[in-house]
């Protein structure tokens, strides 16, 4: 088949892989952003800070205090998570009742300031961080070459997508979460520590973000504009999926990923914009998005 369009084989597949690991980043941040909204109903603008924050925590573990990868992996989502517990215990738990403009204001100017903080203090020129041993290398297929960090994102990217969709949609705790967010006086009266849930779904929700910060360090450089640049994809991402479906944010953030693998083989210029014209296509054919639930 590649033949007769005329493309190596080497060459689809290489960007199927590409497309497919930008998909799983593209699944793990739009499933933090679809959880904060589809339980909290906050649009969180600061998550592609948060997403930086995760990079910028393994690498400063690992250059001033020897914090190595499988330990940044674990410790830098929870560091961050820590931190936007504290911004929802503080600033976010403020404006639940309030129109969905006054928090994206909010976490957009939280954005500002912190990636400024961080232009500030590491300009804006990116810093390497290294594979771990275990995971450098890679595999010959025939067809193409893995390399075995590009098989490790994907895998850990299906498995924590999936298990989150599990935890939410088929647990007991899934459903006093949902439960806690469309009638929280009920809850409340069955002895459920309903601002404690909403607290610590916030948290997962950023968790989220750091760890694909994490995993993106050793094949983007970490800098202060990383999250930024990603950001306004996965929001269209997550708008294609259904805004707050779990489900459908990781299914279409991978297959978002893959479209735009396959665009850069056959129409590269268009490669940058194909998602945003996806989401274009989607609204105007079923403005609620793929999986979401209409109005």
């Amino acid at each position: 088949m590649t033949e007769l369009l005329g493309i190596p084989p080497q060459v689809l597949f290489g960007q199927m892989l590409i497309g497919l690991i930008n998909g799983s980043f593209y699944a793990l941040l739009s499933l933090g952003l679809a959880i904060i909204f589809g339980l909290l109903n906050i649009i969180n603008f600061s998550h592609g800070a948060q997403y930086m924050l995760g990079a910028f925590a393994a690498w400063l573990g690992l250059q001033y205090f020897g914090v190595n990868y499988w330990v940044a992996l674990v410790l830098a989502p929870v560091c961050v998570a820590a931190f936007g517990i504290l911004l929802e215990r503080t600033l976010l738990r403020r404006l639940y009742r309030e129109d969905h403009l006054y928090g994206l204001l909010l976490t957009f100017g939280l954005a500002l300031i912190i990636e400024g903080s961080f232009v500030h203090w590491f300009g804006v020129s990116g810093q390497p961080y290294a594979v771990p041993e275990s995971l450098q290398g890679g595999q010959n297929l025939g067809f193409m070459f893995l390399p075995t960090y590009r098989g490790w994102i994907i895998v850990a990217s299906l498995v924590v997508c999936f298990g989150t969709w599990y935890m939410i949609e088929r647990t007991r705790l899934g459903a006093y979460l949902r439960a806690g967010t469309e009638n929280p006086q009920l809850m409340q009266a069955f002895g459920i520590n309903v601002p404690l849930l909403i607290t610590l779904t916030y948290g997962y929700g950023v968790a989220l973000a750091a760890l694909a910060g994490v995993l993106a360090a050793p094949i983007y450089q970490v800098s202060p504009v990383m999250g930024s640049n990603l950001l306004i994809t996965v929001f269209a991402v997550v708008v294609i999926g259904g805004m707050g479906s779990i489900l459908g944010s990781i299914l279409t953030g991978l297959l978002m990923g893959l479209i735009e693998g396959l665009t850069k083989v056959f129409y590269p210029e268009a490669s940058s914009t194909v998602i945003f014209l996806v989401m274009i296509i989607i609204l105007l054919v079923r403005p609620a998005g793929l999986f979401g639930k209409e109005a």
